[in-house]
């Protein structure tokens, strides 16, 4: 019996010890919220066709324009972390943001600066999604791969 105790608690000690992750940053974990498990809470959002259909083609373009640069100033504030158009689809979605930030309001909040949501040419459906903590750091080298600036 003692022989089989000692056995269990070895195999726990041995299991617990495989389980930890050796390469682990604590500084750079904790810089970026990242929980025992280097994931976090973001704020996915679903862009699709909105409800004010607009014709005017110049307004159009005026709208996306502003829609371009307000990801590029949410970027740059570390709000937004990944942005980008979908293909065609049947379900009239056009793109998507994962937000970084903890709350549904949050990101509600943010949308209102767009000009394209704003119009409702856009319109957004937000789920709390789980993903790395680490996902913002591709940021640092999607400049250096980046040809042209849409």
């Amino acid at each position: 019996m003692k022989h089989l105790l000692f056995s269990l608690i070895a195999g726990c000690i041995s299991f617990s010890a495989a389980a930890q992750n050796t390469s682990y940053n604590k500084a750079l974990a904790d810089s970026l919220g990242a929980d025992q498990y280097g994931m976090k809470m973001y704020q996915l959002v679903i862009l699709k066709t909105g409800s004010n259909n607009i014709e005017d083609k110049e307004k159009v373009t005026e709208l996306f324009r502003g829609h371009m640069a307000n990801i590029g100033k949410l970027v740059k504030e570390g709000k937004l972390i990944v942005a980008g158009p979908l293909g065609k689809n049947d379900k009239q979605y056009r793109g998507i943001f994962i937000f970084s930030v903890k709350t549904t309001e949050e990101a509600e909040a943010l949308l209102q600066s767009d000009p394209a949501i704003s119009s409702k040419m856009l319109e957004a459906e937000i789920y709390p999604w789980y993903g790395s903590a680490a996902l913002p750091k591709y940021l640092e080298f999607h400049s250096q791969i980046e040809q042209a600036k849409p």
